[in-house]
């Protein structure tokens, strides 16, 4: 694969990372979450191609 696939790639799914944990720590602040555990779904899709990823998996709460 070319470098600028590679640099887009990597810019994306940091971008994705970095403002899905922000979303996430913001929706449990202030929430009594003491050791629950929650069901996480991430769906990443690209329309023109006709593709979705899901990753499902826990995140337990502080």
């Amino acid at each position: 694969m070319s470098d600028d696939f590679n640099m887009s790639m990597r810019k994306f799914l940091k971008q994705v990372g970095v403002t899905s944990q922000q979303a996430i720590e913001e929706a449990l602040r202030g929430a009594d979450s003491g050791g629950k555990t929650y069901a996480v779904k991430a769906v990443v899709t690209i329309e023109e191609l006709g593709m979705t990823h899901e990753v499902t998996g826990e995140i337990k709460g502080e």
